[in-house]
């Protein structure tokens, strides 16, 4: 065969080749999906391997060969205030607890024993209820709960970790879960739809996570792969300049915000978990500051104190002001008292070197101000008995649910409720 014959035979073939591809039944505009992908930026680990599931759980999407159905995963939700109820209205809550085999919630039975319970055990697959998997921290266990009863929902969720004492809780609280729950205002989470069970900004607010940031901050190590998490989990809304709320992942939902949104973005929500290869702590510390717009479409979420510590916890100092006030001589008492903590060690220091005659060790050591101390209990004693007053008058003042909508300059009614 002459070359110039070789030519339009090679063109007929190619042709022939081209016509069966397009006529084979295989769709030529999904043959890119075959090729490796870009992952996106950030350190990533892990693998592909999917999470044993576990009962009443819905499985993660297996199919990653197509493209979310953005229409129904992603509407823009209209998040409204919760419709009304009665004053008298006993709201249903649940208490979805995220622990470690390890720890104990004792407490929860000890303490609330009527309070309808739903403690997810992370670590441990035997549980009556764990998570499918082990990863993102509480993240996980909360989305698990939302997906496995979003049909069967309380008026009100309650979100928390396990520890009944931590720096967490708030401190006008004692620093105790089982307060923050017990004196839930579960009106007021149905009035907001959501809330979080912490009042005090610091940390979080007014101006916390930086998407944009390119330099890593060692205490907010997950602040660089925020805008990349963001781009995967909200790829329809704008990357924020700014994240923010009260640390520190424990909040409040009525049943209405959490239906606001479609059954399937939650899963989406999840799956996202399951696939991303952040390391655990990371995705799960990302989430802390993201629940906010999950839930009002808000990128900072930051209630003035005074407001959330009377309408949410019946805490009611009588206004702006006077909760500045309070504030300040709570501060001061702190300040005392850590004094007070700092004299006691270095006159402990003093004594264990001189005990041991350590004349180098002595030469070192500050040698507390003679004095000081009985100064320092002297302001303790006259401040202490200041901010438990104020404390307890707040506590007093938050009974009266007229006083409360006072405070917040809500219109209330004789007969209205909290």
């Amino acid at each position: 065969m002459t070359r110039r014959n070789v030519i339009p035979v090679l063109a007929l073939i190619l042709t022939l080749f081209v016509v069966a591809f397009f006529y084979s039944g295989i769709d030529s505009s999904q043959a890119w999906r075959g090729l490796p992908q870009h992952i996106g930026l950030g350190d990533h680990i892990g693998n592909d391997e999917r999470p044993p599931l576990s009962t009443g759980t819905v499985e993660p999407s297996k199919d990653a060969t197509k493209d979310p159905d953005y229409a129904n995963w992603n509407p823009t939700p209209i998040f409204k205030p919760g419709s009304p109820m009665p004053a008298e209205h006993n709201y249903t809550s649940t208490l979805v607890i995220a622990k470690t085999k390890h720890e104990s919630v004792d407490w929860i039975l000890d303490k609330m024993p009527e309070q309808q319970t739903a403690v997810y055990v992370a670590d441990d697959p035997s549980a009556p209820l764990h998570p499918p998997k082990n990863k993102g921290h509480e993240v996980m266990i909360y989305l698990s709960w939302i997906i496995d009863n979003y049909d069967n929902l309380p008026d009100v969720a309650i979100f928390m970790h396990a520890h009944q004492l931590s720096w967490h809780n708030d401190e006008i609280l004692g620093n105790d879960a089982h307060l923050l729950i017990s004196r839930l205002n579960r009106a007021r989470v149905w009035r907001e739809g959501f809330v979080n069970m912490r009042c005090s900004w610091h940390p979080g607010c007014p101006d916390w996570m930086h998407p944009a940031a390119t330099e890593l901050d060692p205490q907010k190590q997950e602040e660089v792969l925020l805008a990349k998490s963001w781009s995967e989990l909200f790829p329809l809304d704008e990357v924020p300049t700014v994240l923010a709320q009260p640390c520190c992942a424990q909040f409040a939902l009525s049943r209405e915000r959490i239906q606001a949104k479609p059954y399937a973005q939650y899963v989406w929500y999840r799956d996202w978990l399951f696939n991303t290869r952040l390391e655990d702590r990371l995705s799960g510390r990302i989430w802390e500051y993201v629940w906010q717009f999950v839930f009002t479409g808000q990128n900072v979420v930051c209630p003035k104190e005074h407001i959330c510590f009377c309408d949410q916890y019946g805490s009611c100092f009588g206004g702006e002001e006077q909760y500045a006030n309070f504030i300040a001589l709570k501060n001061e008492l702190g300040d005392r008292e850590r004094d007070l903590r700092e004299w006691e060690e270095k006159r402990k220091a003093i004594e264990e070197a001189t005990r041991d005659n350590d004349q180098t060790k002595l030469q070192d050591l500050e040698i507390p101000e003679v004095g000081k101390d009985a100064e320092f209990r002297r302001e303790i004693d006259r401040l202490r008995p200041i901010v438990d007053r104020l404390k307890h008058d707040a506590e007093v003042r938050g009974q009266d649910p007229r006083m409360r909508a006072e405070e917040l300059g809500r219109e209330w009614h004789e007969g209205d409720g909290f």
